[in-house]
């Protein structure tokens, strides 16, 4: 059993079987069939719907559907992560930011980011010079920068902490 939210509401509740998905939204159950590659046609409350499974995030726990047209992101909890609620845990907000650390020594050129500021998964941090090559240092994840203790135009050893994140 699944359960699929969005907005922070319950929407579903997705059992598996082996003609498909039974599919629960409070107290409507309705079917839901594969119809080709990522495509699913769902019955709720005697209305048919076309769906089309447009990406899945195992790792964030997210999917983006797109029914009728209209794009939708849902979160997915499975009965792990419902327990986990359950008891006050939260995995997401568990998860400790790791510091930037130089991946070898070199010398940093710019800094591209300021304390404070709010990162994404590919943003480039800081510029470092290693064996006459520009390297972009990028943010691994989600973040916020907490401190920068590079400084343009120094050299750093491999593995200093270069920038710190929360």
């Amino acid at each position: 059993m699944l359960q699929i939210t969005a907005n922070n509401k319950n929407v579903f509740e997705v059992e598996q079987s082996d003609s498909g998905f039974r599919l629960g939204t409070n107290e409507v159950v309705s079917d839901i069939k594969m119809l080709a590659n990522g495509m699913y046609s769902m019955l709720i409350d005697g209305t048919s719907y076309t769906a089309i499974v447009e990406k899945v995030d195992r790792k964030n726990k997210e999917m983006v559907i797109r029914v009728n047209g209209q794009a939708h992101t849902l979160a997915i909890k499975e009965p792990i992560d419902q327990l986990l609620a359950n008891m006050g845990l939260d995995l997401k907000a568990m998860q400790k930011a790791e510091p930037v650390k130089a991946p070898m020594p070199g010398m940093i050129l710019k800094v591209l980011v300021e304390v404070g500021q709010q990162v994404n998964k590919g943003d480039g941090l800081l510029v470092l010079e290693a064996m006459k090559m520009e390297n972009i240092i990028k943010a691994a994840g989600p973040g916020k920068v907490k401190g920068i203790k590079a400084v343009e135009k120094t050299a750093v050893e491999k593995g200093a902490v270069l920038i710190e994140m929360e």
